[in-house]
């Protein structure tokens, strides 16, 4: 996925080195968020949440921050599915566009292990993750461009 953000890439780059900000614009398919440690900025970083996906009955996740390369590149690791077995990598390349524009791409792979597994992404889970990808990076584009869309930042402990 794409989106192109008028905001400088050191300012974008910032917002999304901190993952208690990525609950504000996955929210409407990732919820009930936890961190997994106090300081959510960089490398190790991560947090754990719930996936909202249809049929899911194992439906935790969790993802850490492996690689936070200023200002250009965040490289996210995680699990999720039953027994924490299906492998995750997420990626975010941000690039300079014209004018002061920033260009995030955004990429999510997933391995997964068994068969079942596999069955479930090939009847639609990768689709589903696609268009809720694609939503979350507008919502990235309106909370940066015009603070607006905002969804609940993630805290430690609820507050």
């Amino acid at each position: 996925m794409t989106e192109t953000i008028s905001r400088p890439r050191e300012e974008v780059f910032e917002y999304l080195a901190d993952i208690a900000n990525h609950a504000e614009f996955t929210d409407h398919y990732l919820v009930d968020w936890r961190l997994t440690r106090e300081d959510t900025y960089g490398t190790g970083a991560g947090a754990r949440f719930r996936m909202k996906a249809p049929l899911s009955r194992f439906s935790w996740a969790d993802k850490t921050f492996a690689e936070v390369q200023a200002p250009y590149r965040i490289v996210e690791r995680g699990r999720g599915g039953k027994y924490n077995r299906i492998r995750m990598l997420g990626t975010y390349t941000l690039s300079p566009g014209a004018s002061g524009t920033t260009r995030v791409e955004y990429t999510f792979e997933t391995v997964p292990v068994m068969p079942s597994d596999r069955l479930l992404e090939a009847l639609g889970g990768s689709a589903w993750t696609r268009r809720k990808t694609r939503k979350a990076m507008r919502r990235l584009r309106a909370i940066l461009e015009e603070g607006r869309d905002r969804g609940r930042r993630a805290t430690i402990a609820g507050r």
